[in-house]
């Protein structure tokens, strides 16, 4: 049997017992959902990057506490999910006026571009998934997972229940109401004329 064949718990045991390449696998086995999961709660892709790099990390540095009647991929998903979550509560605490001068001026807010595009650019995107990902991006961290999960990554809602630890009718009903307000903000966005 080749190691690319081995299930999650047996690359973690051979990492265990000194192979480096059962870790290298295990890495790239899990970086894309990772990296899609990390993205739904953080929607930047280089803090999405950080973030899972961050988690791996994590992983690595605890890899001797995973229990092996658990499934790694459960387990990898908790840890991409709380490093996220402390990423946004760090990311919010920083707080813009302790930037200021003593004239009260902040050079961090004078010099932030507005987010808003500009006409022109409105016209010149081309990329029709580009503006879907504007739209997802309205949606609240909760919802926007639970359909990154589903479609992105392919989960059900009894796996997705499982890596978020939360009853999976509260995940059904979650992704429902997602798809209520994604319809909704998609209905309400002004419209964006595309060129073929």
């Amino acid at each position: 049997m080749i190691m690319q064949d081995f299930t999650d718990e047996q690359l973690v045991a051979a990492y265990l017992k000194g192979d480096e390449k059962a870790l290298e696998i295990l890495i790239s086995r899990h970086l894309k959902f990772l990296y899609n999961f990390v993205y739904g709660y953080v929607g930047n892709r280089q803090e999405a990057e950080d973030v899972v790099q961050e988690t791996f990390v994590k992983a690595w540095r605890s890899i001797k506490k995973f229990n092996k009647k658990k499934k790694f991929k459960t387990w990898i998903y908790r840890i991409a999910r709380n490093t996220a979550i402390d990423f946004l509560r760090k990311k919010k605490d920083i707080a813009f006026s302790n930037f200021e001068g003593e004239d009260g001026n902040n050079p961090i807010i004078d010099t932030m571009a507005d987010p808003e595009p500009l006409p022109d650019e409105l016209f010149d995107r081309q990329d029709l998934g580009a503006a879907l990902a504007r739209v997802l991006e309205e949606l609240s961290i909760k919802y926007r997972v639970v359909l990154t999960m589903y479609y992105q990554e392919g989960l059900n809602f009894q796996e997705i229940s499982d890596y978020l630890e939360e009853p999976v009718d509260t995940i059904k009903s979650r992704h429902r109401r997602a798809l209520i307000r994604l319809r909704q903000l998609i209905l309400d966005a002004p419209k964006i004329e595309f060129n073929p």
